[in-house]
């Protein structure tokens, strides 16, 4: 499975607690769909460290790299790549 697709496995399982692919697109707001809060936020990054094996810095713990599963996507490929 593509990191994209387990974080939205992810997402919707613990979040909207569904296993309806439909209810998110790949560019959807978390946020602003009121779909994570800050909470929701924090257990998301602590899911991407373990599930990626990867550290993320506090300073890169913002909206650029956490609002969509685009964005994400985009995030982890850069870490991965790096």
């Amino acid at each position: 499975m593509q990191p994209r697709q387990r974080i939205k496995q992810y997402i919707l399982k613990n979040f909207l607690f569904s296993d309806d692919d439909n209810a998110i697109g790949d560019q959807d707001s978390l946020v602003r769909g009121a779909i994570l809060d800050s909470t929701g936020i924090y257990e998301l990054i602590m899911f991407i460290e373990e599930e990626f094996k990867l550290s993320i810095a506090a300073e890169e713990m913002t909206p650029d790299n956490f609002d969509t599963l685009e964005t994400i996507d985009a995030f982890i490929a850069r870490k991965l790549a790096a």
